[in-house]
């Protein structure tokens, strides 16, 4: 079968610097990540160089401050660099987003002595962050979480258990929901905790069935002992910082999904194209070149669903709505995108010879991550038509 290279994507970007850095991140996308991708996910290694490299490139902070070593990008150019990563390997382009994700809340509600002491060695200074709120029976319920923080004169010690922590045990910092107060929401503070602190541990990588180079992991804290200029806002103000930090995050995941849906069509394509059967290239069958262009659509609907809720980001408008859109569409997209692929690739398609099984594996993890689909549409509807009425008796 003839080697049919995917075309790139055709991007509406802002300005000139945002098309260097979207050339940028393809030169890295295929010359360092995509060649070893299957290999290294099959091993289960994780990259860590590959975020060395993107530190050094300015890519592992484009939408902060470049008076901290940001980029200065707006969200709309960030979440196509995350799209393109993210298609050459969604290890690499997941962790970006819960780095972004990891570095919100100092960002954006530190002080400024905390911005200037932390951010510069998190933005471009190679480090890499992990985000900590999910608990081990406080999923989506996330305001009932159980670890705690407590005052000890200057400090805080912390003690509880994370789960479901990407980057667990190996991040050099930790952005921590931690319940410094009454039960529920206002109880809950936000902490920025060194990934060398004293009794913080992290425990095996959990078995997934797919992304099994990124290390996702529960975070124990015993006794962790933490200064107060290491809290983020106010106390209290930490399930609010959460929120806020996931409604951007979400648009991460948006990017990401369709960045993996992406590259599934393109596998389907080629494969398409080059396979003879019944003396012509299959793609020449309308069955199939329906889905194909099904694929197309709801990717190029998603890319356009999750660039205009950035854009309402941009502009300081509420986007909450918009980014619940954008994760519940285009994650869904990215599930049906890859399963189709391995449709299209027929035997083929269901082994590892090819990427679009991995492709399928990885999708899944998607409409979980960051709030599940189920959520997202709880979400949707309280904007619709207001909170749920809880009535008893």
């Amino acid at each position: 079968m003839p080697d049919r290279a995917p075309q790139p994507v055709d991007r509406q970007l802002p300005t000139d610097e945002a098309r260097d850095l979207i050339s940028l991140a393809r030169d890295i996308a295929q010359r360092e990540i995509a060649p070893r991708a299957a290999e290294e996910e099959d091993a289960g290694h994780f990259p860590r160089e590959i975020f060395t490299l993107l530190s050094r490139s300015g890519l592992l902070g484009l939408p902060y401050d470049s008076e901290y070593g940001g980029g200065d990008q707006p969200y709309e150019v960030y979440l196509q660099v995350l799209e393109e990563l993210a298609a050459a390997r969604l290890t690499v382009g997941l962790g970006v987003s819960v780095h972004s994700l990891s570095c919100h809340a100092l960002a954006n509600y530190g002080t400024k002595q905390q911005q200037v002491e932390h951010l510069p060695a998190m933005l471009g200074g190679g480090l890499l962050g992990a985000y900590c709120l999910s608990e081990p029976s406080s999923g989506s319920d996330a305001a009932s979480l159980r670890t705690k923080a407590v005052r000890d004169g200057e400090d805080w010690v912390i003690d509880g258990t994370k789960a479901w922590i990407t980057h667990g045990g190996i991040a050099d910092f930790y952005t921590v929901m931690a319940r410094t107060g009454e039960e529920g929401a206002r109880g809950i503070s936000a902490f920025l905790v060194p990934g060398d602190a004293a009794g913080l541990t992290g425990a095996a990588p959990e078995k997934k069935m797919g992304m099994k180079g990124s290390p996702t992991a529960q975070v124990h804290f015993d006794g962790v002992r933490v200064p107060d200029e290491r809290r983020l806002g106010e106390e209290g103000q930490g399930f609010a910082i959460a929120l806020s930090a996931l409604d951007s995050g979400r648009l991460g995941i948006a990017a990401c999904a369709i960045g993996l849906a992406q590259a599934a069509l393109d596998e389907a394509v080629a494969y398409a194209s080059g396979r003879q059967q019944f003396g012509r290239p299959i793609s020449d069958f309308q069955g199939l070149r329906f889905m194909l262009a099904d694929m197309a659509t709801q990717i190029e609907a998603g890319r356009a669903l999750y660039l205009a809720a950035a854009r309402l980001r941009d502009a300081g408008r509420p986007f909450a709505k918009q980014a619940a859109m954008a994760k519940l569409h285009c994650t869904d997209t990215a599930m049906k995108a890859t399963i189709d692929a391995v449709q299209v690739l027929g035997g083929y398609g269901y082994t590892a010879d090819f990427p679009v099984e991995r492709f399928m594996r990885e999708a899944k993890v998607l409409q979980i991550v960051e709030g599940t689909n189920q959520i997202q549409r709880m979400v949707i509807a309280r904007h619709l038509a207001g909170p749920e009425v809880h009535r008893t008796g």
